[in-house]
């Protein structure tokens, strides 16, 4: 069994989280900028199995795409052929920014480390992949 990679992909940056190989747990990965994303991607895969990839769907309130598709959707159809092999699954990422900065705001982290956009990035992510593994089991 692979892992899943979940992907939050931005104009700037990208989070970046990872399922263990039974795909029970998300954990964040890390943040890599937009512009290297494709060279990261292709080490990774070297490396390690990965059976699908999650990649958050901007929505707006009203279900409807929001303006960062514009950005994401030639991603997602550069992804799906580069990568026709693997499994490519897109999944509602509202408000994980929102609760990723309430996260470290939980997690104690302070005003400094809560600034760190790339930290708020691979949180999301994480959020992303977490939600998407609660609706499929």
């Amino acid at each position: 069994m692979g892992r899943i990679l979940a992907i939050d992909y931005g104009r700037k940056r990208v989070g970046i989280a990872v399922t263990d190989p039974l795909q029970m747990i998300a954990n964040g990965l890390e943040t890599v900028a937009a512009k290297d994303i494709w060279e990261y991607l292709s080490d990774y895969f070297r490396r390690e199995e990965v059976e699908t990839i999650v990649v958050g769907e901007p929505r707006d309130m009203m279900n409807r795409p929001s303006d960062a598709s514009r950005f994401v959707e030639p991603f997602v159809k550069k992804l799906r052929k580069t990568y026709p092999e693997m499994k490519i699954e897109r999944f509602d990422e509202r408000f994980t920014s929102k609760m990723a900065f309430q996260t470290m705001i939980d997690g104690g982290l302070s005003k400094k480390k809560r600034r760190n956009k790339a930290l708020i990035d691979t949180i999301s992510a994480t959020l992303i992949l977490q939600s998407y593994l609660e609706s499929i089991k």
